[in-house]
């Protein structure tokens, strides 16, 4: 008896492993630089701690692999170096992912980490360039004034700034930020929950063309800018897509958590054209949103309609 749970624990592990080696996938081909998708989820993960439901059932009964915190890499032409958006929970498999995909023989750091805001999926992986990890030496590190205040003002965040593992950048709303010769970044703010800090986007800017990093947002509608014409602007547009719809979380007053539903933004996003619905590529899932998995009826009308899912491992040009 003990022996058969044993081999039967053996090959569910096994299984798991090999889905879950998702390996990378190009969204086309091109010669600048190139964008990574680095994990999915929203800032718990999947599975969700606590979680008894069918969807994180799935994962504990072997069914499905585990998804990686939401964070995307920027890297250039000769990828040769690399900037991380936000530093989140899983950012020790991330650094490996990244470095896997530089493809050297000595591991190397991100030249840079841009923070979107203070919620435990967009920076706690600071911890592990810190005294009982890495211990790392001025990391480059871009924050908004608010969250530069925070991760200054508490532990044990103050003691990477004290004990100079990282160097805070403050950065602007609307300034440009120079990474090199070839790629730059502005910050948008947008309207979120901002207890600790405030929240921004990223426009990311190659010789060419140009991407949208927004994992967090109230509701389009309150942002006082067009989402759709942001869209329009840029050759990807990685978006909000935290929940399905509304029906999600039975129980909990989901206006607490506000974000734009996949089916709101759909519907708003119904008079794009079919090329610049295809720039659309939702991100950021909560553990009850069916787009976590592949094959579910929702990832197809998604698809179906025009639009785009990220997925670990996939890359994206950016000349």
């Amino acid at each position: 008896m003990v022996r058969a749970q044993i081999t039967s624990l053996i090959l569910i592990t096994i299984m798991v492993f090999l889905e879950g080696f998702k390996g990378f996938q190009k969204e086309t081909d091109g010669n600048g630089g190139t964008l990574l998708v680095l994990g999915i989820a929203q800032d718990a993960g999947y599975p969700q701690i606590a979680c008894e439901k069918k969807c994180c059932n799935a994962y504990w009964e072997g069914k499905k692999p585990g998804e990686m915190v939401c964070c995307i890499a920027l890297f250039s032409e000769k990828k040769d170096k690399y900037w991380l958006f936000d530093a989140t929970p899983d950012i020790k498999e991330q650094l490996k992912l990244c470095n896997e995909y530089l493809g050297g023989n000595n591991f190397k750091l991100p030249e840079g980490i841009l923070l979107t805001h203070a919620h435990i999926g967009h920076y706690t992986g600071l911890m592990e360039l810190g005294k009982e990890a890495l211990d790392a030496q001025g990391i480059p590190v871009f924050v908004m004034p608010r969250m530069k205040k925070f991760l200054t003002g508490s532990g044990p965040w103050d003691q990477l700034v004290k004990r100079k593992n990282i160097e805070l950048i403050e950065i602007t709303e609307n300034q440009k930020i120079t990474l090199d010769s070839n790629f730059s970044v502005v910050p948008l703010l947008v309207p979120h929950r901002d207890e600790y800090s405030e929240t921004v986007g990223f426009q990311i800017l190659g010789p060419e063309e140009k991407a949208l990093f927004i994992p967090d947002i109230d509701k389009w509608e309150k942002w006082e800018n067009s989402i759709s014409t942001w869209i329009k602007d840029s050759r990807w547009a990685f978006l909000d897509g935290t929940f399905y719809s509304s029906e999600e979380l039975p129980g909990r007053d989901i206006s607490e958590i506000p974000h734009p539903t996949i089916i709101e933004s759909m519907e708003q996003f119904k008079g794009l054209e079919e090329d610049q619905k295809r720039r659309v590529q939702f991100i950021h899932f909560n553990h009850t949103n069916p787009l976590i998995f592949k094959e579910s009826k929702e990832t197809k009308a998604v698809e179906g309609s025009g639009f785009g899912i990220a997925r670990e491992g996939k890359t994206y040009p950016l000349l």
